[in-house]
C-alpha cells in the first residue's frame, strides 16, 4: 500500500460546546462536546475528535481571535476566547 502527505493547508475550526448533529458529505455525523468542527478547503464540514485534531492540526501564527501574531504558535478554543494553550517550549509556558 503507497503512503500519502496531507498537504498543508489552512482549514476553520471551532470546538463543539453541545452534541451537533452535522451534514457531512457521508451523511449525517454527530459532533460532541470537545470535538472540533472543521470547515474544508471546498466549505465541507467535518466533525474531528480532539485528541485526532492536535496531533493533524496547529494553529496558523496570526490568530484571529487573540491577534496573537508571535513566533510561537497557540490553539484558541470555539469560545473565541484565546485560551493561551502554548507548547512546552514556548517561554511564556
Amino acid at each position: 500500500m503507497a503512503k500519502f502527505r496531507k498537504k498543508p493547508v489552512e482549514v476553520e475550526a471551532v470546538r463543539l460546546t453541545e452534541r451537533t448533529e452535522i451534514q457531512t458529505l457521508e451523511g449525517t455525523m454527530i459532533g460532541n462536546p470537545g470535538d472540533w468542527l472543521i470547515t474544508g478547503v471546498a466549505g465541507e464540514k467535518y466533525p474531528c475528535k480532539d485528541e485526532i485534531f492536535r496531533v493533524t492540526y496547529t494553529m496558523v501564527s496570526d490568530c484571529k481571535i487573540c491577534k496573537y501574531d508571535g513566533p510561537y504558535p497557540r490553539r484558541c478554543d470555539a469560545h473565541e476566547v484565546c485560551c493561551f494553550e502554548v507548547l512546552p517550549d514556548h517561554p511564556e509556558a
